[in-house]
């Protein structure tokens, strides 16, 4: 078996982020946390009154021979609206930004490149999200903190507990991805 590698992702409540991740990659682990903030061990109720500048984000262990890093960020952007800044739904604040926390340089090159691609798909097709511009930081991954053990698995433990994940979103993400794809045929 190969080394495990890291992704993490910021997506709004991350509650839900890491409930559709496991949801739809069944071949990874999760953990829920805090990450890109100044305040070091920062506590749920801080984060959400805004004052670390940390974000709610769903850290993800993979087998990269199983599931690509590629695979995953295209996903994350299935599942969320990166148009809108500091923002999910009802959910306000900067701690429910849209960000992609990279590992390394090979994961900076392809975050970067499914942005590029996600935006060019969004010039294209005005209705994809409720904007026209991509906001998610890519960032480098800092310093990651657990979230209070409650909220890790939240939604495994309370199945109706709260879940910001569009109808639309949820259509989408039983369609495969494919945007790897498309842009494999451009040379053609």
């Amino acid at each position: 078996m190969s080394n495990l590698e890291k992704a993490t992702f910021a997506a709004g409540c991350f509650w839900g982020v890491e409930h559709i991740f496991k949801k739809h990659f069944n071949d990874i682990k999760t953990r829920v946390g805090y990450i890109g903030g100044l305040s070091p061990n920062p506590k749920y109720k801080e984060v959400c009154n805004g004052t670390t500048g940390h974000a709610e984000a769903c850290q993800i262990e993979f087998d990269p021979t199983t599931t690509t890093y590629e695979t995953l960020v295209e996903f994350f952007y299935k599942i969320h609206d990166p148009t809108t800044a500091n923002r999910q739904g009802p959910d306000v604040g900067t701690q429910y930004r849209s960000a992609i926390f990279y590992h390394s340089p090979k994961q900076r090159i392809l975050a970067e490149k499914v942005t590029n691609q996600i935006q060019e798909k969004l010039s294209k097709e005005k209705k994809l999200y409720s904007g026209s511009k991509v906001v998610t930081e890519i960032i480098e991954a800092g310093k990651w903190y657990d979230a209070e053990d409650y909220h890790q698995k939240y939604l495994e433990k309370n199945p109706f507990g709260y879940e910001q994940v569009q109808q639309q979103v949820q259509q989408l993400v039983q369609q495969p991805v494919q945007l790897h794809v498309e842009t494999q045929n451009l040379s053609e």
